[in-house]
């Protein structure tokens, strides 16, 4: 959630730095700061000057403006910070500092950072901060050997010894021409000026100077002077391309899309992957992303209960079996709109979760504020929208990085809803017996999730066929069992949000009781078959549907083999663990509404009757 913006170039940087933050503030912060290498007041050297803040960008501003003398130079970083090491103070703002010299930000999560921060302290280092961040600006300062070794090769040698996730940026008073930055597990981009380059973690923080991005791969190191760029990945120099971005395609244009819908679907990869970053190193969950008290207060959790409204309620469903399969915790979800209308016994141990894309859901909130009354050990929101009612009335919170959703059908918002829920399962499952080898295995897979998410969107063309067997239909049944129900209940709200065909969800293991007795040739039935322990039962329920007539459209797991025949469609969806596949089965049920709505003629932004954000009750 922290942000990054860094510049050098021949005018001061000042200005560009304030205007980058500013344009971060959505990522959610609680303090901010700038580092200047500045000339010194006889004009005959350089130093390094901060300003830093604890609340928001606009503070810093006030003080920078206090302060222009402090806040000159041609080379400089800021950074807003989310607290993960250390309360929100002036001392644990970045920049950090070592000596005179080294100044640097940084974005992520140093798992290791106790060890080193000891190993520096027999060196004679002292700390001024609680924060992980700091070690680091250390290391770098002891990896420079008193000037003997260059920043860049300190840099270099210094990220060898970090344990977890890292964007940095660092300055150095000795070398005031040079930015150098180093990313693993956190992103960053270089802005490409003319005679002036800048760094950020977003290219949103510096589409007031330059349209043109370098986006650095995972472990790539880079010196970037204002007329040079030079990047480094394993030890040896790489080139990575120079991409133009235009800014009139950011969340609020559909760019080369029809439809706000089908741009948002296929962001996914994108922002799944942003959800990600930061939040997960190599092989583990970093939890202190969840907030500074969120680990103390994880500890005390014996049982979840989830709250939210509409495709945010599926998701919780979701999650229910995730915290009781891999988490060993019982869990509840409610309906937002019903939770404080009965009476609720809040069990001991219990984190109030609620989750919402605009937080500011009317229902969702009123049900925060009931739950604060109760005996609940903390309150935990997963939102879109950092300064959301939501948010700021929770006792911690994880943002997902959506970005703008403007579809009314939520898409994105719903699958980065998913990988926050399944990185908490794991959170919790650490206090309940999760291995380091079983939760490494659980994190392999979320980072395969936004390559296979990729690869599912590449099934838009079998989708838009079979779109058009829906287009005379006025009613749809929607099967899945175990986990997958709660997804074929989404599968079946898109399709009547956005073509307003009649659809319904049931398990399919309740066909018997009741919904096969609507089973004809007029009514078309999907389902979602992954490669899982029920997929033998799934499949002699799709064969009482067939016996009755109906026409099946199953999507199954590719490695399953199940064949297409007469009354029978299958979709093969790539292959995927069983833990994933409640995002991965989302998607093509999202494409299939958007294409059945376009066959239909519907508007698909802007359904009848629906609103983005409903906050009325």
């Amino acid at each position: 959630m922290c942000g990054i913006v860094g510049a050098i170039a021949e005018r001061e940087v000042r200005e560009i730095l304030l205007e980058g933050l500013k344009r971060l503030e959505y990522r959610g912060y609680d303090s901010a700061g700038l580092a200047f290498i500045s000339p010194t007041p006889n004009a005959l050297a350089t130093q390094i000057n901060t300003i830093k803040t604890v609340g928001k960008v606009n503070k810093l501003v006030s003080a920078v403006s206090k302060s222009k003398a402090k806040a000159s130079g041609r080379i400089g970083i800021a950074h807003t910070r989310w607290a993960t090491h250390g309360k929100p103070s002036v001392a644990n703002a970045h920049p950090h500092l070592s000596g005179a010299d080294i100044a640097l930000v940084h974005n992520g999560i140093i798992e290791n950072y106790e060890a080193l921060r000891a190993e520096l302290r027999k060196a004679g280092y002292t700390f001024d901060t609680d924060t992980d961040t700091e070690t680091i600006a250390h290391l770098i300062h002891a990896n420079r050997a008193g000037g003997k070794v260059s920043l860049l090769s300190a840099v270099k040698k210094t990220v060898k010894r970090l344990e977890g996730a890292y964007g940095l940026c660092v300055i150095d008073n000795t070398e005031p021409d040079k930015l150098v930055v180093a990313r693993s597990g956190s992103p960053l981009v270089i802005g490409v000026g003319i005679g002036e380059n800048f760094v950020a973690s977003d290219p949103l923080a510096l589409g007031q100077v330059t349209d043109r991005f370098i986006y650095l791969e995972e472990g790539d190191i880079a010196q970037i002077q204002r007329e040079s760029i030079a990047i480094w990945h394993k030890g040896k120099k790489v080139n990575r391309p120079t991409t133009t971005v235009k800014h009139q395609t950011a969340d609020s244009d559909k760019g080369r899309y029809e439809h706000f819908m089908l741009k948002e679907i296929y962001e996914q990869p994108r922002v799944i992957q942003d959800t990600l970053d930061g939040r997960v190193s190599k092989s583990s969950v970093l939890e202190q992303a969840f907030g500074i008290n969120a680990p103390a207060l994880f500890d005390k959790i014996k049982s979840v209960q989830i709250v939210a409204c509409g495709t945010s309620s599926h998701a919780g469903l979701v999650a229910k079996y995730w915290f009781e399969s891999i988490a060993k915790l019982p869990c509840q979800v409610d309906i937002a709109s019903d939770y404080r209308y009965r009476d609720i016994i809040a069990q001991p141990d219990t984190l109030f979760v609620t989750i919402s894309q605009s937080g500011e859901t009317a229902d969702t909130l009123a049900a925060l504020r009931y739950a604060k009354k109760l005996d609940y050990v903390a309150t935990l929101a997963i939102c879109n929208v950092a300064t959301s009612s939501l948010v700021r009335e929770s006792d911690i919170s994880m943002l997902t990085m959506a970005g703008q959703e403007i579809g009314v059908a939520s898409t994105k918002a719903f699958t980065t809803q998913l990988a926050i829920l399944l990185v908490l399962a794991i959170v919790l499952a650490r206090r309940t017996g999760l291995t380091t080898a079983q939760e490494a295995k659980l994190v392999k897979e979320l980072h395969k999730l936004p390559g296979i998410v990729e690869k599912t969107l590449g099934l838009r063309k079998q989708i838009k066929t079979i779109a058009k067997q829906f287009s005379d239909k006025h009613h749809s049944l929607f099967l899945g069992r175990g986990i997958q129900y709660p997804v074929a209940k989404e599968g079946a709200l898109k399709l009547k949000e956005i073509s307003y065909i009649h659809a319904e969800a049931y398990p399919a293991g309740e066909l018997k009781h009741g919904p096969l007795a609507l089973v004809d040739s007029k009514m078309p039935v999907v389902a979602v078959a992954p490669n899982n322990d029920l997929l033998g039962k799934l499949k002699a329920n799709l064969s009482e549907v067939s016996a009755r007539g109906g026409k099946l459209f199953v999507f199954a797991d590719e490695s399953i083999g199940y064949q297409s025949e007469k009354g029978l469609k299958v979709i093969n969806v790539p292959r995927c663990s069983e833990v994933l596949a409640p995002i991965v089965f989302t998607v093509p049920l999202q494409l299939l509404s958007y294409y059945v709505a376009i066959t239909k003629g519907t508007d698909v932004d802007h359904p009848r009757n629906l609103a983005k954000s409903v906050t009325v009750e």
